[in-house]
């Protein structure tokens, strides 16, 4: 049985503390999380389809080539970050469902280096799912975007056969200081906000591991952002690292670089108890998904179970950031963690 841990209020909604609920969130769904998301190579696919902005002079960051947000210029000083992000549940309990979204689709404006202002709601629910579930999905996410630093300002709802949730968020950033994948330079340091293993950590039944795995992926990574940009002149690469696993957002950050990315395995932070659920042979259904997303790109020197770790599709993930060495001992008390570097050559990613 999941509790509801604390009375809630949302608009005119208040939920008595007392009340309970059996249901299941993950349930309800066939696949939760960022590992809901289309694979990435059909997403380049749909992509590349698209029509381009006939005069794109006001769109600093689009489709061309896409990034973890798009940013539109208002002004000489303002410009917009928007992004949305949802998913079905991956968690139980609707507190840890509202949460988790909210801190992942934050997590976009916050990896273009942007400040997060205003979120909208998108929700999809049965009809027959209990209101105080969702009183307390949608009061927990508004309570992690105000920590973010902005609020909620409205949404839109619909009923659906299986709830899904997320957000649209909209965020300020100085046109020019925006943050991308692109720029790494050879001799940058590989540094991540995060520990790796969210996927496997729900998937392999120790309490213990998805515990710590929705603890991080609570976590918003505002102060690992503020950190970056604290440094801004030795920060040359940034994004997020979601449902393509490290491995698939490594290379999209290889490939806008025309560098190599040479990650260090035995560097990779990890959840609690992932590693042995590796090596027991956990896995999801998007670890296939995004190695062949990355497939003809990556040389993979370690055991199976170590690599999994880099395909493991993450939902609200740390930041990933090519930056000047000499930044690394600064961007350490915000919790970053060196696990590579960027050499040379044509576009590609070593998991040694």
């Amino acid at each position: 049985m999941v509790a509801l841990r604390r009375p809630l209020t949302y608009g005119h909604l208040m939920v008595d503390p007392a009340e309970t609920t059996s249901i299941r969130l993950t349930e309800l769904t066939s696949c939760g999380g960022c590992a809901a998301k289309w694979g990435a190579s059909l997403l380049r696919d749909l992509l590349d389809g698209q029509e381009r902005p006939a005069d794109p002079t006001a769109l600093l960051v689009g489709l061309a080539p896409f990034d973890d947000a798009a940013v539109v210029q208002l002004s000489d000083e303002v410009g917009l970050v928007s992004t949305t992000d949802f998913f079905p549940p991956l968690v139980d309990d609707p507190d840890d469902y509202g949460a988790i979204a909210a801190a992942n689709a934050c997590s976009d404006v916050f990896a273009m280096g942007g400040d997060v202002v205003l979120a909208l709601n998108v929700a999809a629910f049965p009809e027959d799912l209990d209101p105080a579930v969702i009183s307390h999905i949608f009061a927990s996410a508004a309570r992690v975007v105000r920590e973010a630093g902005g609020v909620i300002a409205g949404g839109h709802t619909i009923r659906a056969p299986e709830p899904i949730f997320g957000l649209a968020v909209q965020g300020v950033v100085r046109p020019g200081a925006q943050l991308t994948k692109g720029g790494a330079r050879p001799h940058d340091a590989l540094v991540l906000s995060k520990p790796l293993g969210t996927g496997i950590a729900l998937a392999s039944g120790d309490e213990e591991a998805v515990a710590a795995a929705i603890r991080g992926m609570r976590q918003l990574n505002r102060d690992a952002a503020t950190a970056l940009r604290a440094r801004a002149s030795a920060i040359h690469a940034v994004t997020d690292v979601t449902g393509f696993g490290l491995a698939g957002h490594a290379w999209e950050m290889a490939e806008r670089s025309s560098t190599v990315l040479v990650i260090d395995a035995d560097l990779l932070p990890a959840y609690p108890g992932v590693a042995a659920a590796a090596e027991r042979g956990v896995r999801t259904g998007g670890d296939a998904r995004n190695r062949a997303y990355v497939e003809g790109h990556v040389t993979i020197a370690v055991p199976d179970s170590e690599a999994a770790l880099a395909f493991d599709p993450q939902t609200s993930g740390g930041l990933l950031a090519a930056v000047d060495p000499a930044a690394i001992d600064g961007l350490a008390a915000a919790g970053f963690i060196r696990i590579g570097r960027v050499e040379a050559g044509r576009a590609a990613i070593e998991l040694r």
